[in-house]
């Protein structure tokens, strides 16, 4: 298999544990043929999260959904010698850190060990190529002494010795406590519970087709309207349309950033019916427009 494709196949890991790591334990990679250590991963990945559903069914809590705070984006300028000069309101928010904290210190003091010599093999490329510009996954640590896994883009600035460092991080917004998502009655609740988790795996497996409407989820799972209804926004705070219309704005986001699908096709993958119906809700959604989500120099619109 060419180097292309193994470069996909292991973005498709990185999509997965985004996605385990806001709650969807619905998402799956198909296996390849290649039986290689990426396929045998996969299955790893695959495993892990079919035996994370059942855990949680089994207890009788609902599977856990970390609803986006925002999509920030992060600038860092910094100098030859690699010093932060300069960033953008979002890095203190970002990285746990006051600003001061941030001025004028060594940008690889915030890289975690991890990708030391990731970053130590950019800094050499940056620093003999005025022209310079790559994409590369980097892991910041954090004031809180936690891991910020990253994909950042790194240029020079032309007719200047700045660096440019972009990343776009996800805030999770935490639970407020983990009780309030324990169901502490038996097997009424319990089945409950069930719908529950069974509706919330549905939509996101069905995020290209249209939402059905109430009445038509409320046969489909076999459940009351009104407590179709209220019981999702009990477990995930939320509505079942804002869930459905917000993981469908997250997966467009992924797309735009992972892969070359020009827009007005992404727009129709995720449910929406014209382009400008999908513009104004992600330019709503995120406060910048579809292409301006830095996705390479080739990709189409």
């Amino acid at each position: 298999m060419d180097t292309q494709q193994n470069q996909q196949r292991i973005k498709v890991i990185y999509q997965m544990l985004f996605e385990l790591a806001t709650g969807n334990l619905s998402f799956r990679i198909i296996k390849t043929d290649q039986n290689d250590e990426v396929d045998k991963l996969s299955e790893m990945l695959n495993t892990l999260a079919g035996q994370m559903h059942d855990i949680i069914l089994r207890s009788g809590s609902v599977n856990p959904h970390y609803s986006y705070q925002n999509l920030v984006q992060t600038t860092f300028i910094l100098d030859d010698n690699f010093i932060i000069r300069n960033f953008n309101t979002h890095v203190p928010e970002a990285l746990y850190y006051e600003s001061e904290e941030l001025f004028q210190v060594d940008f690889g003091k915030f890289i975690a060990p991890q990708s030391f010599s990731i970053w130590n093999q950019k800094k050499k490329e940056a620093s003999l190529d005025d022209n310079y510009h790559s994409t590369v996954p980097l892991i910041f640590i954090t004031g809180n002494n936690k891991l910020l896994p990253t994909f950042c883009t790194i240029s020079r600035l032309r007719y200047s010795d700045k660096i440019i460092v972009n990343s776009i991080t996800t805030i999770l917004q935490e639970f407020l406590s983990d009780a309030k998502y324990v169901i502490k009655t038996a097997t009424e609740k319990q089945s409950e519970t069930v719908i529950m988790q069974n509706l919330y795996d549905y939509i996101l497996n069905h995020l290209e087709q249209p939402l059905p409407t109430i009445k038509e989820l409320a046969v489909l799972f076999d459940c009351n309207e009104y407590k179709l209804k209220l019981g999702f926004r009990e477990f995930f705070k939320t509505s079942i349309y804002n869930f459905y219309h917000e993981e469908r704005l997250k997966r467009a986001h992924l797309m735009i950033q992972q892969t070359k699908i020009p827009l007005k096709e992404i727009a129709i993958m995720n449910g929406f019916n014209t382009y400008l119906n999908f513009y104004k809700a992600f330019k709503k959604r995120f406060e910048y427009t579809p292409s301006e989500v830095d996705r390479g120099p080739s990709a189409d619109v």
